[in-house]
């Protein structure tokens, strides 16, 4: 039998396969339509997820382990911060580390346990980067600049100012009001530029902001490759970036920002190294359910005789969120 999580960070739902425990490594063809059928609400497991994580070895230096972000529709993400916080619990618990560094996709990142956001929330602080802005890294085009930063773009939605940032995942962020965030702007915006465009060629990640106080911010993220989801972590962490640089006077690097999402609160850092940007995402690390099942049924995507049980952890997630709603947040 081989056993697989169901896990989330801000409630952007996951499940984890670790490649490692398996007598036979399943193909990528086979992990991406395993990802397609786990994470489908109505055909896979538990009401689906938002990705598959999948854990391997890395063979670089004084790594501990390497993630691949499979996304529900099958494409390959950069990079998860939510996901990256739930990676780094499994390898610590595994091997009694507090503090190690994950290969992702473009890079290794620093990764290490925090106290806990509250009791019984296990809680991780990861990196973010590395951090551009060119139009290439994102990539975009047909928008008159090489870098967009606090401009409007009327072909997006008028009166709003956008900024483009790849960390490295390509994210588009906009400060907007509530009436704003409670129309229908964002998924329509999600939409277009995540189907064939003029504009976003590889599709994008589109936040919306609202500034709630000095150093905390709303975040409500369409997510490319899943569309809404509870919490985006690269996008929460590309938000906060844009927050100190467009609105200075409410925002402050090197201290804690809280920013709240739907699925609940994480707290960034962002650091300036004379230009050069890194955040930090601290937050939740849930595993909500162990899900057993044969390793042969892993290679022919049969979910049929999977074997749940559930991990008692979201109770206490569940009474940090309450205490979050109790603040009227």
């Amino acid at each position: 039998m081989v056993q697989l999580l169901k896990v989330h960070g801000s409630q952007n739902k996951f499940f984890i396969l670790d490649q490692t425990e398996l007598a036979n490594q399943l193909s990528q063809d086979e992990l991406v339509e395993l990802a397609k059928h786990i994470t489908d609400p109505q055909s896979g497991l538990l009401d689906g997820a938002d990705g598959l994580l999948v854990i391997d070895r890395s063979d670089h230096p004084n790594v501990l382990g390497s993630m691949q972000v499979i996304n529900t529709d099958g494409s390959i993400a950069s990079m998860c911060g939510n996901g990256l916080r739930t990676v780094s619990r499994y390898l610590s618990d595994k091997y009694h580390q507090d503090a190690f560094k994950v290969q992702t996709q473009d890079s290794d990142l620093d990764v290490h346990r925090e106290t806990e956001l509250a009791p019984n929330v296990p809680t991780f602080s990861v990196e973010i980067s590395p951090v551009t802005f060119n139009k290439e890294s994102l990539p975009f085009q047909n928008l008159g600049t090489d870098t967009l930063i606090d401009q409007e773009v009327p072909q997006f939605a008028k009166g709003l100012k956008f900024t483009a940032i790849a960390v490295p995942n390509p994210h588009l962020i906009s400060f907007v009001t509530d009436d704003v965030m409670r129309s229908d702007t964002l998924g329509n915006l999600g939409t277009m530029l995540n189907h064939p465009n003029d504009y976003f060629t590889d599709g994008v990640n589109v936040s919306f902001a609202q500034i709630l106080d000095k150093n905390s911010l709303f975040v409500r993220t369409f997510e490319r490759g899943v569309g809404f989801t509870n919490a985006c972590g690269t996008g929460m962490s590309a938000t906060s970036l844009a927050f100190c640089l467009n609105h200075p006077q409410m925002a402050d690097f090197e201290q804690t920002i809280s920013v709240y999402n739907p699925g609940g609160m994480v707290k960034t850092r962002v650091h300036d190294n004379d230009g050069t940007y890194q955040i930090d995402l601290i937050g939740n690390a849930t595993f909500t359910h162990k899900v057993d099942l044969p390793e042969a049924d892993l290679h022919d995507n049969d979910l049929s005789h999977a074997q749940i049980s559930d991990t008692g952890e979201q109770a206490a997630y569940l009474d940090f969120v309450k205490g979050l709603q109790n603040q009227n947040v």
